[in-house]
């Protein structure tokens, strides 16, 4: 499908090779479901983030998944107090209320790899660096990186 303007037909592709590989590090066959858990941990990062790491992440998400990104944000009162995985976790499960056959702890620690992959490693170091130890030990420093 081509929207006939190059940004926006680059960023649905971009978008897709994103979910595809979301898909992939999942073993889903369903984009709707990569697409909710893609959104799901972003958010949930992103409420636990200063508002310049939440600008500083931004600004290198391909531009549809930089909208649903700040999608709902409120920057008054960010980042929030929650300091634990299991809070963490809890928010991320909240958005598959109905979902019975997935992990939350690996749907983190696969869009926090998919992030790996395509966001500078600055910025990856900068944010690990801001979260929790318990958080941050989600990204698995020993675990290995999936060729996308």
């Amino acid at each position: 499908m081509s929207t006939g303007f190059t940004p926006f037909d680059t960023t649905i592709q971009t978008t897709q090779v994103w979910l595809n590989e979301l898909m992939e590090l999942m073993a889903w066959q369903d984009r709707h479901r990569a697409y909710l858990a893609l959104r799901a941990v972003l958010h949930t990062l992103r409420d636990r983030l200063s508002v310049d790491e939440v600008a500083a992440l931004g600004a290198q998400l391909p531009m549809i998944v930089r909208g649903f990104y700040y999608e709902g944000w409120h920057p008054h009162g960010k980042p929030v107090p929650e300091r634990k995985k299991d809070e963490f976790l809890a928010h991320i499960r909240a958005a598959f209320p109905q979902e019975a056959e997935w992990d939350a702890e690996e749907v983190a620690r696969a869009v926090f790899q998919l992030l790996a992959v395509h966001v500078s490693s600055g910025e990856i170091e900068k944010m690990k660096h801001t979260l929790p130890a318990e958080i941050r030990a989600l990204w698995a420093e020993n675990m290995p990186l999936m060729q996308l």
